[in-house]
């Protein structure tokens, strides 16, 4: 019985730990999903709401309104996205809005410098070896989870 219980507590100290893993299991196979396919399942890229209710519940101490602005950052994604004719993908877009209801603002910003930061020196590189021109397009999803991944590790999160 004695072991039981000190399970219980471990989960229960560790319990933001336990959904960054999950969540980043989900972003990790979004991504190659989209490096594979250049697709994103709808009913997958939803799936991560409930991993990111669950991340509320994770009693860590943020703010509501910091994951509900990070939220409608994904929102004005969404309207980048439209506006540009999908030139920045609804995937990622819908990606980015889950990624903010589980992070907060804040946090999504770091992600968010970190993946565009990865992108660009990525882009610049595929230029200079003449492998892109200015209207190639490659999947944005594994930056993501990259940034995702370094921003665990470094404790941003």
């Amino acid at each position: 019985m004695r072991t039981i219980e000190n399970a219980a507590d471990i989960i229960i100290k560790n319990r933001w730990f336990i959904c960054q893993c999950i969540f980043l299991v989900y972003i990790a196979a979004l991504a190659v999903m989209d490096f594979k396919y250049r697709k994103l399942p709808l009913k997958t890229l939803l799936s991560g709401l409930f991993i990111a209710a669950a991340g509320c519940l994770c009693g860590r101490e943020i703010s509501p309104v910091l994951l509900a602005t990070g939220g409608c950052m994904g929102i004005v994604f969404l309207l980048i996205s439209r506006v540009s004719g999908e030139s920045f993908g609804y995937g990622d877009s819908i990606l980015i809005l889950i990624i903010g209801i589980f992070l907060g603002f804040w946090n999504l910003m770091y992600l968010l410098l970190g993946a565009f930061s990865m992108a660009a020196v990525f882009s610049a590189v595929m230029m200079i070896k003449h492998r892109f021109n200015r209207k190639s397009s490659f999947p944005f999803v594994p930056f993501l989870a990259a940034a995702y991944l370094g921003g665990m590790f470094i404790g941003t999160y």
